[in-house]
């Protein structure tokens, strides 16, 4: 089973999710992207539960998803592909606190506070934590919302893609699909 983390804000239904979610049904591979809460401690409780109950697990974190992401491989021994990870959370969400974050899949919004920002802190990794063979580490360098060099100093020795250009969201992930699979059957 294939479990997708979409980022802040984001939703199991976003691009990159859906993208994932007709690959995946093409090749016949178990896929699931739940639509998380914002809250950190419910979105872990629902992914634990969700690796609790399949065998065979990966993940694809993407944003915030690479950050859950990253804390779930470590506990549960996963192989994972980590999109332009948010490695550092509780500094670049700080500022969605002051106003209303927006749900990008339908404009709503949601009180991210402070408290929520804290709460993070209890799925933070020491780089010394990090089992490289894991992880297949996606970036690229036109990143407008994460500095990618943080992820390269986070994970130096993981396997790694990074491209020039590019945005947050990874354009061309479709690309890469396939070298996804055969990073988790290996």
């Amino acid at each position: 089973m294939v479990i997708f983390i979409h980022g802040f804000g984001s939703s199991g239904l976003a691009g990159k999710a859906t993208a994932f979610r007709a690959y995946f049904k093409e090749k016949n591979i178990p896929y699931i992207a739940p639509s998380l809460s914002f809250i950190p401690k419910l979105a872990i409780s629902t992914l634990e539960e969700l690796i609790d109950s399949y065998d065979d697990v990966h993940l694809i974190g993407s944003s915030l998803g690479g950050y859950y992401a990253l804390y779930l491989s470590q506990k549960y021994d996963l192989k994972t592909v980590l999109i332009n990870p948010s490695l550092h959370p509780d500094k670049t969400l700080n500022s969605y606190t002051k106003e209303p974050a927006m749900a990008y899949y339908d404009g709503s919004s949601f009180s991210w506070r402070p408290s929520h920002v804290q709460s993070l802190e209890a799925y933070k990794l020491s780089k010394d934590q990090i089992k490289s063979e894991n992880y297949f580490l996606l970036l690229q360098k036109g990143d407008d919302v994460l500095d990618y060099q943080e992820a390269l100093c986070m994970l130096p020795k993981v396997k790694t893609i990074l491209e020039e250009g590019g945005s947050h969201s990874f354009d061309g992930i479709e690309r890469h699909f396939d070298e996804i699979v055969d990073f988790f059957t290996s």
